[in-house]
């Protein structure tokens, strides 16, 4: 039984949400989430509490609250100059970051510096002070999906949605991809997502980035689907960011804009009788 089906939808449903991550990371980034929201097909973000553009994406959200919006729980930074930190004070969570006081690049050394009670304390952090921001997250999702990086660190993360009451995302492929196992740290009662995607490495550099995307949609399976995409502007502030990181970089995050604020692909939704849902509404049917 998929999840759509244990949702109480058909169970030949195809339920997708497409949802921008790393709003806040820039302003390129805010810009850009903020048109796919309003102009396109993604129906979901997320925010990076710890970045220099959060204030900005929190003014939108406050503003904008018909859309739905997580809290992209945020342990590491992976770009090469443009460097960030924790919220709270290094000296309450040295083991997160560098010698200069930034996250790790990697999650490979968050997974051998940090401790739980580090990782802990710093994601209520950011989450508190999105709540004294005026927020009201409909999840909990995770960059990098550093949540991941080990099993401690994903039980504060399991622990976090509990304790405010929001569903955290958790899926198989997502554990996969950084070393986690599934069988072990998913629970009977956990909500979880049936298929989750990403633009392919191997596609973006063949040249074929947006093929990918559009064979993802012409063959999405019934259940509960997830696209995650970075949508920003490729101009020189994104430019600057990611600089010789062109996996997720700024080209990349230009054709996920185009691409889900295309007519082409509206069309390829009605097409399949894809269905777009909401956190909002999966949360909402889960918790009735």
């Amino acid at each position: 039984m998929n999840k759509a089906q244990q949702l109480g939808y058909d169970p030949q449903a195809k339920l997708l949400m497409i949802h921008a991550d790393d709003a806040g990371l820039s302003h390129a980034e805010n810009r850009a989430t903020i048109q796919a929201l309003e102009k396109g097909m993604v129906n979901s973000y997320s925010i990076m509490v710890p970045c220099p553009w959060f204030h900005e994406m929190a003014l939108f959200a406050k503003d904008h609250p018909q859309y739905d919006m997580g809290l992209h729980l945020t342990l590491t930074c992976e770009w090469e100059t443009y460097r960030f930190g924790p919220v709270l004070p290094v000296s309450e969570v040295p083991g997160l970051v560098d010698g200069h006081g930034h996250f790790f690049r990697k999650r490979e050394q968050l997974r051998e510096k940090a401790t739980a009670e580090e990782v802990e304390k710093e994601l209520r952090a950011q989450m508190e002070k999105a709540l004294r921001m005026g927020l009201r997250p409909t999840h909990l999702d995770s960059h990098m999906y550093s949540v991941g990086s080990h099993p401690d660190f994903f039980t504060v993360y399991k622990k976090l949605g509990e304790a405010y009451g929001l569903p955290v995302l958790i899926n198989k492929q997502m554990m996969e991809m950084v070393g986690l196992d599934p069988k072990t740290h998913i629970g009977p009662n956990d909500l979880t997502i049936d298929h989750t995607y990403l633009g392919a490495i191997a596609d973006f550099e063949k040249g074929q980035f947006t093929q990918g995307y559009q064979h993802i949609l012409e063959n999405l399976q019934p259940g509960l689907n997830l696209i995650l995409i970075h949508p920003a502007f490729d101009e020189p502030e994104m430019q600057a960011i990611a600089i010789n990181h062109p996996n997720f970089g700024a080209e990349w995050r230009q054709m996920d804009f185009d691409f889900f604020t295309s007519e082409e692909t509206r069309k390829t939704l009605e097409k399949h009788k894809i269905a777009l849902v909401t956190w909002s509404d999966i949360a909402q049917r889960w918790q009735g």
